[in-house]
This record gives C-alpha cells, structure tokens and sequence, in this order.
C-alpha cells in the first residue's frame, strides 16, 4: 500500500507524523504541499483544510494520528 503523507514545512504535527512513520519502519513519501498545487488541490478535494493529511490506500485522516498510524504498522 502506497503512504503518502502531505505537509507543510515547520508543521509540528507534520513532523510528528513523519517520525511515527519512521520509527515504525512504515515506508510513505512526503509531498510539501506549498511546493506542490496539484497535491494543495487534492488535499483540498478531499474536504481538508490542514495538514497533515495521511493517505494510505482508501483510507485517510488530518492531523497527527498515533491510533491510525498503529494501524499501518
């Protein structure tokens, strides 16, 4: 399952989010969405507003997430 996570730079849940991942051997690939307005526009299709927002396979979520991250692993 492809885990993309879209952030934004100085983003403390961000950051906290990308090292959760890291610390549990979780491969994703982060996309800075103020660096990139096709993933801004998707994040926004979406209906989200904030960032982080974690998508893996169909499922989705905002924020740093520690249960939906326990999840993946």
């Amino acid at each position: 399952m492809d885990i993309i996570v879209y952030s934004k730079p100085q983003c403390v849940q961000c950051t906290a989010t990308v090292k959760a991942l890291q610390t549990k051997g979780i491969k994703h690939k982060v996309i800075d969405l103020t660096q990139d307005d096709s993933a801004m526009n998707t994040v926004q299709s979406m209906g989200y507003r904030q960032a982080p927002v974690v998508v893996a396979g169909s499922h989705h979520w905002s924020g740093f997430r520690p249960d939906m991250i326990k999840q993946l692993s």
